[in-house]
């Protein structure tokens, strides 16, 4: 009976073993291999349909005015895949509208942008170069261009005028623009926030300093 009892428990302590033979070959270095490739395909796949970040094109519309906003230019740049940070205005000295340069992220949306254009006829686009884009400062809607500031004003006189507004005194400048019979004299105003300039623009429009009616315009 003493061995029958110790060839029984040397069978159940034996069964075990027998029962996860197979686990060596399920942890086997080569499963682990194939399991650890996968996501290398995947990003192989990726990194060949990702766009180059040197694609881009950059191009200059003319025929707009000082009344054309980024808006106006997405909108007729439509299917484009562009947004307001892709539209810089370009200004002469007096802050007058000359075109706007745009930033497209491929050549295939240039060329959409040019089929856009020779629809609507009063537009042109021209290639340009990066620097041109990158030398440009845009102002992002958060300056305002005073216009008609009396000849014999100060710069506190223009002060007093923006009164109630939240702007950086420190960056105001005043110049003159030749115009015929006299001179208009203007202001530049900085301001910290898009939301600043447009409650400028809001409540100083064609508003008065020492009698002469002042007209306010953004900056984009």
């Amino acid at each position: 009976m003493s061995l029958f009892r110790t060839a029984t428990k040397s069978s159940r302590l034996i069964r075990p073993v027998h029962q996860h033979q197979g686990l060596p070959s399920l942890l086997s270095p080569r499963r682990f291999a194939t399991e650890t490739q996968q996501p290398s395909q995947d990003t192989t796949s990726d990194s060949f349909l990702r766009t180059p970040a040197t694609g881009l094109v950059y191009g200059k519309l003319f025929g707009t005015t000082k009344h054309t906003t980024k808006t106006d230019v997405l909108n007729l740049l439509q299917g484009c895949n562009l947004s307001t940070d892709d539209v810089k205005v370009c200004y002469d000295h007096y802050y007058e509208t000359m075109s706007m340069s745009i930033q497209f992220p491929t050549q295939l949306a240039y060329n959409a942008g040019i089929r856009s254009i020779s629809r609507k006829g009063r537009f042109r686009l021209d290639k340009a170069d990066r620097s041109q884009w990158e030398t440009l400062k845009p102002y992002d809607g958060k300056a305002i261009l005073l216009q008609g500031i009396p000849r014999n004003a100060l710069m506190e006189d223009v002060q007093r005028f923006l009164s109630g507004c939240q702007y950086d005194a420190s960056s105001m400048q005043m110049f003159f623009r030749q115009a015929f019979p006299d001179a208009i004299r203007m202001a530049l105003v900085h301001f910290p926030s898009q939301a600043l300039a447009m409650h400028a623009f809001i409540t100083k429009n064609q508003g008065f300093c020492l009698n002469s009616q002042i007209f306010v315009r953004i900056l984009h």
